[in-house]
């Protein structure tokens, strides 16, 4: 049976309507489903799409039309510099054994010298940027843009938002005394943008292995192949978030006001009970409320001094901390799941070959998510390599996901399009280990809210990753 009756592009555009349906059929609601707001949030996402993948042809139209995506190259290119300075750091410590593959003195790719490290300076530099309050104001940024283009409510739109930046378990954070009073609906779009993002820690030790996989074998120079990974890692990261929060409204609608529409009382009452983050006004704004007294927001305000820290140095040495307990937990997560694929591929090698045949955990979920990747337009020749890769990040993680598909990078045989859907499609933590995640992150910001958390759990894995499927559609039926 010929499989290529539709052109690549003509799939994705059947496999995004595909990605809807499914969500649909899945609603708990499918009356109260708005859909302004599934039609806004695809909108958003394919005029970002258009502009960062497709801004150089149309300033040849039109010079501005290239603007935003110079200025995104310009904040891809932080990256690679962020990089450089990282191994300045790494090099003290590890010395050859962190410097770049390729460069002189270099002994090779060493991922504990070259890629943990990336993710403690990270930690760091985003701890700095909190102190100081910058971060604070590009997710205020995004957030407004994303709650008046949308429709959504405040506090569901500042923390998607902010897991663009940071982890799942950090950004319903900013929204902490809110947490209790969200409706299901807003509950569940604030677990799956934790689901269908990735924290920028991670995003930029990706930027670094699998730049310098796709380098070596391109032949370009490392800082190259980083750069174009920089930039369709931070695509595929804000396009997720109105992903994420059309698949949550889509299969969780809304059903009563939402915290929006809570009473000047009551939220004065949310207020005044913030504890270590500032709550968020009707606007989505991170600020206390205008119908606190000045009493109130006093309070709040020196418990957050007292909360955070104290200077500079502080911020910076508190970051670097966090971020070497996630370069630790990274480092025995990868140990152990790829040492626990490799026993299993071992287990059914040794079954399939008492029978003449030859399989792997991989070509099995390869196999079985093969029509998924065939539906959103995925290179045929590519369609089992990209299924197992997909599988892989549903059952382990994306990191572990990631580091097979840098493997296949190393080898050159995958085609171009299906590299950037790959790419755009494993940037999201939507696993089921995230679940477990969540409600040991989100659980204790609202206890009585726990179970509800638990029940949610797999519809946020799937609202992640059909978010993630989304944005990488999106970018397929684009590159044609």
């Amino acid at each position: 049976m010929d499989i290529d009756f539709l052109t690549s592009a003509g799939r994705g555009l059947l496999g995004l309507v595909g990605i809807i349906a499914i969500a649909f059929l899945l609603s708990s609601d499918k009356r109260r489903i708005n859909w302004r707001t599934v039609g806004a949030g695809l909108l958003l996402q394919l005029v970002f799409a258009v502009l960062f993948l497709k801004g150089e042809d149309l300033a040849e139209t039109f010079a501005p039309f290239g603007w935003p995506r110079a200025a995104f190259a310009w904040v891809a290119g932080l990256f690679v510099k962020f990089l450089a300075a990282v191994e300045a750091g790494a090099t003290f410590i590890f010395g050859t054994l962190a410097l770049s593959p390729g460069s002189e003195g270099s002994l090779g790719f060493f991922f504990f010298a070259y890629v943990l490290p990336t993710v403690i300076v990270f930690a760091s530099l985003m701890s700095v940027l909190y102190y100081l309050g910058i971060m604070q104001w590009i997710v205020r940024g995004v957030s407004w843009v994303v709650r008046r283009a949308l429709g959504t409510s405040g506090p569901e739109s500042l923390s998607v938002s902010a897991n663009i930046f940071v982890g799942q378990t950090e950004a319903p954070l900013v929204i902490k005394p809110y947490i209790k009073n969200l409706t299901r609906s807003e509950l569940m779009a604030v677990m799956t943008g934790g689901m269908a993002t990735i924290a920028g820690g991670v995003l930029a030790s990706y930027v670094a292995f699998l730049g310098e996989r796709y380098a070596s074998v391109a032949g370009i120079a490392v800082e190259a192949g980083q750069q174009l990974f920089a930039e369709q890692l931070l695509g595929a990261s804000v396009m997720a978030a109105p992903a994420a929060l059309v698949l949550a409204k889509i299969l969780i609608p809304e059903t009563r006001p939402v915290t929006d529409s809570l009473s000047p009382e009551a939220h004065a009452a949310v207020a005044s009970t913030a504890s270590g983050v500032v709550p968020v006004t009707d606007a989505g704004e991170a600020t206390l409320p205008a119908t606190s007294s000045d009493e109130a927001q006093e309070a709040a305000v020196e418990a957050l001094e007292d909360a955070g820290p104290k200077n500079i140095i502080d911020a910076a040495a508190t970051g670097a901390a966090d971020g070497m307990q996630l370069a630790l937990n990274i480092g025995a997560m990868l140990i152990a799941f790829l040492a626990l694929i490799a026993m299993i591929n071992g287990i059914i090698d040794w079954s399939a070959g008492l029978f003449g045949y030859t399989m792997t955990l991989e070509s099995i979920l390869g196999v079985v998510l093969a029509p998924v990747a065939w539906l959103i337009g995925v290179p045929t020749a590519d369609i089992t390599t990209f299924g197992g890769l997909l599988g892989t990040k549903v059952i382990a993680n994306e990191f572990v996901a990631y580091s097979q598909f840098a493997d296949l990078l190393g080898t050159g045989v995958l085609d171009q399009k299906t590299i950037v859907m790959a790419t755009f499609a494993l940037c999201g933590f939507a696993n089921l280990s995230s679940i477990g995640i969540q409600i040991g992150g989100i659980g204790p910001l609202a206890p009585e809210r726990t179970g509800e958390i638990a029940s949610l759990g797999l519809r946020a894995v799937l609202a992640g990753t059909l978010a993630n499927l989304m944005t990488a559609t999106i970018a397929g039926v684009l590159l044609g």
